[in-house]
C-alpha cells in the first residue's frame, strides 16, 4: 500500500508545477534564483508530495500571468566609462537591459532580481573594458555576438536539454575587452534558503520518515499477534 504523499509524480505535474513557478516569478514572488532552484527541484521530484512543497508559499495555479501591452519599456542601461557601474542584490528586471563597458567594468548580479519578463534580455558591449553577468546555475545561456581582440564566454552549469528552465540571452560585442556570463559555482555563492529548506525536507520526509514508518508497522504488527495470542489463551 502507498504511503501518504509518496505517489509518485509525473511528468505532466512536473511540467503543470514549472509553469506555475514561472507565473509567480512574472508576478514578482520568486528570485532568478529562486525560480531556478525550485524548476530544478520540480524536474528532479518523484513525488507528489515534493512537487507541493515547491508551491505551498504560491498562489493556486490557474490564474494566468498579466499579458504585457504592445508597448515596451525603454532598454535599462548601467555603463562603466573609465569606472564602474554594478548592480546587484535584490531588483526587479521588466524590461530589456543594457550593458556598456569603456575603459572600466559593469557588473550585473541577476541572481536575487525579480524577473517579469518571460525571459532576461541584454545588450552589452565592452571596449577596453569588462562587462560581467552572474546567473544562477541552471538557467539556459544564449550568448552571441561577435569578439575583436577580445573575449565572449559563458562559465555557467547549465540544466539538461528539454528543460523549461529560466533562459538569459545576452548579445555581445567586445573590442580589447571581455563579456562573461558566469555561475553561481565560479562566484561567492548566495545563501540559498530554498535549496537547505530542501534539503532538510528530504532529509526529515526521506529516510526519517520511512524509518519511523517500518517502526509503526512492526509494532502494529506485534500487537496484532499479542492479540491474536491473548484470543487463543481465553479461548475467545
Amino acid at each position: 500500500m502507498t504511503e501518504p504523499g509518496e505517489v509518485r509524480a509525473s511528468d505532466a505535474e512536473r511540467e503543470a508545477v514549472v509553469e506555475q513557478l514561472r507565473v509567480a516569478s512574472v508576478d514578482g514572488r520568486l528570485t532568478l534564483a529562486e525560480l531556478t532552484d525550485r524548476t530544478e527541484a520540480a524536474y528532479t521530484a518523484t513525488t507528489q508530495a515534493e512537487l507541493a512543497m515547491l508551491t505551498q508559499d504560491l498562489p493556486a495555479a490557474g490564474v494566468a500571468a498579466p499579458v504585457a501591452g504592445p508597448e515596451r519599456k525603454k532598454r535599462r542601461w548601467f555603463v562603466g566609462v573609465m569606472g564602474d557601474s554594478k548592480r546587484r542584490g535584490t531588483w526587479r528586471i521588466d524590461q530589456e537591459l543594457g550593458a556598456v563597458a569603456v575603459m572600466g567594468d559593469v557588473l550585473l548580479d541577476l541572481r536575487e532580481a525579480e524577473v517579469r519578463t518571460d525571459r532576461v534580455e541584454i545588450l552589452a558591449v565592452s571596449v577596453m573594458g569588462d562587462v560581467k553577468i552572474i546567473v544562477p546555475d541552471g538557467v539556459y545561456v544564449d550568448l552571441d555576438g561577435m569578439a575583436v581582440m577580445g573575449d565572449k564566454k559563458v562559465n555557467v552549469m547549465q540544466a539538461p536539454p528539454g528543460m523549461n528552465v529560466p533562459v538569459v540571452r545576452v548579445q555581445a560585442y567586445a573590442v580589447m575587452g571581455d563579456v562573461k556570463v558566469i555561475g553561481d559555482s565560479q562566484v561567492q555563492p548566495l545563501q540559498r534558503g530554498f535549496a537547505a529548506w530542501r534539503e532538510h525536507w528530504r532529509r526529515l520526509h526521506g529516510d526519517d520518515w520511512r524509518e519511523i514508518g517500518r517502526q509503526v508497522r512492526e509494532e502494529g504488527r506485534e500487537l496484532r499477534r499479542q492479540l491474536r495470542e491473548d484470543h487463543r489463551r481465553l479461548g475467545l
